[in-house]
């Protein structure tokens, strides 16, 4: 029994310091919603749909594209009118 209450003194007496160092810190702001990164724009192939940075991106007839063999896909599927 004895042990329980030395266990419930050193408990309230950690609470007490802890809410006492709490006391004397400045309030936390509330994060908000984090700010957008700064990025390229993005682009989706032609062919298959896939988005990707346009600075990745090849340009051909229909559009931009993932890679060489969409774009050969697509303008091999469409050829020019």
């Amino acid at each position: 029994m004895k042990y329980l209450v030395l266990i419930l003194v050193v408990l309230a007496v950690l609470w007490f310091l802890r809410a006492g160092v709490h006391r004397g810190e400045a309030p936390k702001p509330k994060p908000g919603p984090a700010p957008a990164p700064k990025g390229e724009n993005m682009v989706s192939c032609a062919h298959c749909g896939l988005h990707l940075p346009s600075s990745d991106a090849l340009p051909g007839r229909g559009g931009m594209f993932c890679g060489e063999a969409h774009r050969a896909a697509y303008e091999q599927a469409h050829p020019p009118s």
